[in-house]
């Protein structure tokens, strides 16, 4: 057809000579616009990602057994990367093992009853599980690698020769395909993580995270290799599927001390159900709360508080700007309850604790005048505390105070300081190298959150602490969706031993000037 058109074209436009005239020939029409380079080139690199990605769609999967469970492993296109295990109807793991536009995917199929039952009868392979699963991992991933290059390259050509229609344009588009493969394999090995699967992230039933997520102090000591990490992370899936057999669950390591952090409850009933079932799963053995667990601090709001009696594990309480006296003289009445008001520190589950209740009473929400001075005079308060008692050879271990104003004062004072007051989760290692660890709210913004078009998320955080040196070692941030709590993401994050926050604080090093 385009050779037609070219003819025609020429014919058209070629010079006209009159009989007995002489006149100078028109400059011949162009030829019909052939497309731009940058446009080919263009349409070339759709029709290799169309096509690879059909291919991947296809054939791009495999099916691997690994240990006593059947999966399936397939290479998806991505913007992130990343690896992806599936554990329906249980939730999913993501690990952020690497950057690049491919990610792996981990499908949980089943449980092979054949492969559970050998390991129900004969309980010793169980010590070799880990080594099996690992090996399952790497002949699943080499499949994978060689069916992805073929399923991405065969796409990629097919699509391109129904599109040409030349055999030469076909064989371009595989080639890119694979030249674009490589480049991918590439990136991917170039910013290849293996220490991601130490900081997973959970989004499914919350009763199964401690299972799948594990214990912070075994993941990190345990742990070398990518393909071993994430076969221990398979093992413990397997654990969580056969829960009616002899598999070993979850057992929280009895070295690290875990510590519920939980804020700004803002008198949300839910909040207690949460508390207790976190503290049941996780094996909790001290609760820190910091503050505005009240709404307006009425002494007929104080029943509300009952509950905290019966959550199983030592609470630890200050004061926020939402809770009045008459809600700490409450408190203080309860079995099981330590307030903490004037930066003395007690020892609470093998660690010390030192807190300072919010100067301001603002249960209408309004600001005063001058209350981001009181907060920083609270806070020096608190931190001039913590310098006695490390004089004293007795230092604190981790600092409570409601709002971030006056925790950033103890920069410098104690390995850890907790907050809350914001709403929202946020971590930061401050000047002086004391962690800042400030917690959103676990009553999901209290009910006020059904005010809005969807309810605030509920949050809270379980730290984990090493029972000899007292410092924080990992953390797992627990988000809940709005007023339920059957669903959560929980995210592991560790701290690394060469930062300010894991040793301890310098021996005189003065806080900053308010």
């Amino acid at each position: 057809m385009a050779r037609v058109t070219a003819a025609v074209l020429n014919v058209l436009t070629r010079p006209i000579r009159m009989r007995g005239t002489s006149r100078t020939p028109r400059p011949a029409l162009e030829p019909a616009s052939r497309p731009r380079p940058w446009a080919r080139a263009l349409g070339m690199v759709a029709v290799v990602l169309l096509g690879g990605w059909l291919g991947l769609l296809a054939v791009g999967q495999v099916r691997v057994p690994v240990g006593p469970m059947d999966t399936t492993m397939t290479l998806r296109p991505s913007f992130t990367g990343g690896t992806k295990i599936n554990v329906s109807p249980l939730g999913a793991l993501h690990l952020d093992s690497h950057i690049a536009p491919v990610r792996l995917d981990v499908n949980v199929d089943q449980l092979d009853p054949v492969r559970s039952q050998a390991l129900v009868d004969h309980p010793e392979r169980l010590s070799g599980l880990q080594d099996e699963v690992t090996r399952d991992i790497g002949h699943g991933t080499l499949d994978l690698a060689v069916r992805s290059c073929v399923a991405v390259v065969t796409g990629a050509t097919a699509l391109g020769l129904a599109v040409y229609r030349r055999p030469g344009r076909a064989l371009a588009s595989g080639g890119l395909a694979l030249a674009l493969l490589a480049a991918s394999g590439a990136t991917a090995y170039a910013t290849w993580n293996p220490k991601s699967v130490l900081e997973p992230r959970f989004s499914g039933l919350l009763s199964s995270a401690p299972s799948v997520v594990g214990d912070a102090r075994s993941i990190v000591t345990e742990f070398d290799v990518y393909q071993k990490e994430l076969a221990r992370l398979v093992t413990n899936v397997t654990k969580l599927y056969d829960a009616t057999s002899t598999l070993p669950a979850y057992a929280p390591d009895p070295t690290t001390i875990r510590v519920l952090h939980v804020s700004d409850i803002h008198l949300n009933p839910a909040s207690w159900k949460i508390i207790a079932s976190l503290v049941e799963q996780y094996e909790v053995n001290v609760i820190v709360d910091s503050g505005d667990t009240m709404d307006h601090g009425t002494a007929a709001e104080n029943g509300f508080l009952d509950p905290i009696e019966d959550l199983g594990a030592p609470y630890v309480w200050v004061r926020g700007n939402h809770d009045s006296r008459v809600t700490q003289r409450y408190l203080e009445g309860l079995e099981n309850v330590t307030v903490l008001d004037d930066g003395r520190a007690r020892t609470i589950a093998g660690l010390r604790f030192a807190g300072i209740g919010d100067p301001q009473f603002t249960p209408d929400r309004t600001d005063r005048p001058g209350a981001e001075q009181s907060q920083e005079l609270a806070g020096a308060r608190l931190a001039s505390a913590l310098r006695d008692q490390r004089a004293a050879g007795t230092p604190v271990d981790v600092a409570i105070a409601h709002e971030p104003a006056a925790a950033r004062q103890t920069d410098g004072e104690v390995p850890l300081v907790l907050a809350g007051h914001v709403h929202h989760q946020k971590t930061e290692v401050m000047k002086y190298g004391t962690r800042l660890r400030v917690e959103g709210s676990t009553g999901g913004s209290g009910l006020r959150a059904v005010e809005g078009r969807e309810p605030d998320p509920i949050e809270a955080s379980i730290l984990y602490f090493d029972r000899d040196t007292r410092r924080l070692q990992a953390w797992d941030a627990i988000r809940l969706g709005g007023l339920g709590e059957t669903t959560a993401e929980v995210s592991r994050h560790l701290v690394e031993e060469n930062e300010p926050g894991a040793s301890p604080s310098p021996t005189d090093s003065g806080s900053p000037s308010p």
